[in-house]
């Protein structure tokens, strides 16, 4: 979720949350190793819980909302030239997501 996503779904619950209480909450866990950033290419930044295992996102072009993808299709590591060293990668989907499409 980004930041603002954040605000507001805790606004529904707490109305007048500010943006910047977020951001401070979001970097404070973030710090402490509870929450990770998720860097979508040409996205704002979005946090997600810490600790969960290897995954991938979606994101819709419709709605704007990512979506966790679990699994991975392996062999990444060989699509690097002769001599590179693959440290990590992300994978990211772009489409319509299922409510999206059948609204379509």
């Amino acid at each position: 979720m980004t930041p603002k996503e954040i605000q507001e779904h805790a606004d529904e619950g707490a109305p007048g949350v500010s943006l910047a209480t977020v951001y401070r909450t979001v970097k404070a866990l973030e710090e402490h190793g509870e929450i990770v950033r998720v860097e979508l290419p040409g996205e704002p930044a979005r946090f997600e819980l810490a600790g969960k295992e290897h995954h991938h996102h979606f994101r819709c072009d419709d709605c704007g909302r990512a979506f966790e993808i679990y699994g991975c299709p392996g062999g990444i590591t060989t699509l690097a030239p002769p001599g590179f060293i693959v440290t990590r990668h992300e994978i990211t989907l772009f489409g319509s997501c299922d409510r999206c499409a059948k609204a379509g």
